[in-house]
């Protein structure tokens, strides 16, 4: 015969290990006893709110997302269940799980807000996400010394950050300075940067710089609003079907090792207009 053995709390200060774990040291049950307290008082004024608005729970567990923090991690230092972060992503692809909150527990609300990003964020993070979101500010038509005051940073690091982001795949930035790109991108994008203190000048230069490499706007991303972390994700932003046929072209050459007519042969396209694309793509890219 086997008895259930009662696990030991991972700390003492939170409701958590009364409620959860059956803590029955006097200064735990002295805590529940006083909140019971407080929450029976609000209930007889009419102020207690069992249910809130799930939105700024959830934009704040993106910013967190966005700067490198797990979700575990989240629940953890919040002191909820993992479900309950969970619940505030989007469904995953296959569906399988339950469509996003709207409401969440107020206390478990309060919980997760409380969270910063020096409890839970690691020291570095990849700088993918962040170079993607100035990236698109830049195409936007917003110039980098406007951008600078709602990011914390300097035009000069902006404007390093962006001419390296090519040269350093494995580039990493604080998780900090993530999360503060992370919040001036959501607070600027799609907005006018005339509105900004940019000139017409400034921002038609801007535009021209992220339409010369491509940058994908934040109109793009708002299309994609999971991916722009993703490091598996490629935009093809305003990428045509040719330069798509010449890139499948020169993988199966260079990684399949077929031949040019092999591989319009794969592609089911002929052999002379394979080459025609090539060498238009070559062109544009050496112009």
């Amino acid at each position: 015969m086997t008895t259930a053995t009662r696990r030991e709390a991972p700390n003492h200060n939170t409701l958590t290990c009364y409620t959860r774990y059956k803590c029955r040291l006097p200064d735990c049950v002295e805590r529940y006893r006083a909140n019971e307290r407080t929450r029976r008082r609000q209930q007889r004024r009419g102020e207690y709110q069992r249910l809130t608005d799930a939105a700024p729970v959830r934009e704040h567990v993106r910013h967190l997302l966005a700067t490198g923090a797990s979700p575990r991690a989240i629940a953890i230092r919040a002191d909820v269940a993992g479900r309950v972060v969970r619940d505030l992503l989007p469904a995953s692809q296959a569906g399988s799980r339950t469509p996003r909150k709207y409401r969440v527990l107020a206390d478990n609300a309060a919980k997760i807000l409380a969270v910063t990003p020096d409890d839970v964020v690691p020291h570095y993070v990849p700088a993918l996400g962040s170079v993607r979101r100035l990236q698109a500010l830049v195409a936007d038509g917003m110039p980098m010394i406007h951008i600078a005051p709602h990011v914390d940073l300097y035009p000069s690091y902006i404007s390093s950050l962006l001419w390296r982001a090519d040269e350093l795949d494995n580039h990493q930035v604080f998780g900090t300075t993530a999360l503060a790109i992370t919040r001036g991108y959501n607070h600027l994008s799609g907005k006018n940067p005339l509105r900004y203190g940019a000139t017409r000048k400034s921002k038609a230069l801007a535009r021209r710089i992220g339409a010369s490499r491509n940058w994908p706007t934040s109109k793009y991303w708002a299309r994609f609003p999971d991916a722009i972390d993703d490091p598996h994700f490629t935009p093809e932003y305003k990428v045509t079907k040719a330069e798509i046929l010449a890139e499948e072209t020169r993988w199966l050459i260079e990684t399949a090792g077929l031949t040019r007519t092999e591989a319009a042969e794969r592609l089911r396209k002929d052999r002379s207009y394979i080459d025609r694309v090539l060498n238009h793509v070559d062109l544009k890219q050496a112009a």
